[in-house]
């Protein structure tokens, strides 16, 4: 199912790495919110692209946004991870079902079993504003697609 922008997100509820249950429709009506579906844990790209949100975790507080990282790893993984590179914003686990929300967002990639490089951005009232994504699984988001789509809420 390929998602929209001016639809509404789709809601869903995975554990964070320390265990506690992120509900996305928590959020509504009080924080604007940022989903970034990464591929891998431990993985260079991956790291680069979580360490510059870390770096300018207060551009998204400032635009009262909640930052929410999913990818298919286990939450063991993702809290070993965020406690190494000083994560304080929730990396969700979709690993069981394996990949089903990222499947629900259209950024399931079969091949390789894990997430695309890819983007939601939701406002308030949960509906997707933007969406952008990498053209393969190597290569970055630029900070500069993040800003637009701040720009946009």
């Amino acid at each position: 199912m390929a998602l929209a922008t001016r639809t509404d997100a789709p809601d869903f509820t995975l554990k964070d790495q320390d265990g506690n249950d992120v509900t996305l429709s928590s959020f509504r009506g009080n924080r604007n919110v940022v989903i970034v579906f990464y591929p891998f844990t431990f993985t260079g790209v991956c790291q680069g692209e979580l360490c510059t949100l870390r770096d300018d975790l207060n551009e998204y507080e400032n635009a009262n946004v909640q930052l929410l990282a999913i990818s298919c790893d286990t939450r063991f993984a993702q809290k070993k991870w965020a406690e190494e590179q000083g994560f304080t914003f929730p990396l969700l686990s979709d690993f069981w079902p394996h990949g089903a929300v990222s499947r629900e967002y259209g950024v399931f990639n079969d091949q390789l079993g894990c997430a695309n490089r890819a983007t939601f951005v939701i406002d308030k009232a949960g509906a997707i504003i933007d969406i952008f994504e990498s053209p393969n699984l190597g290569t970055p988001r630029d900070k500069s697609e993040y800003e637009a789509a701040l720009a946009k809420l």
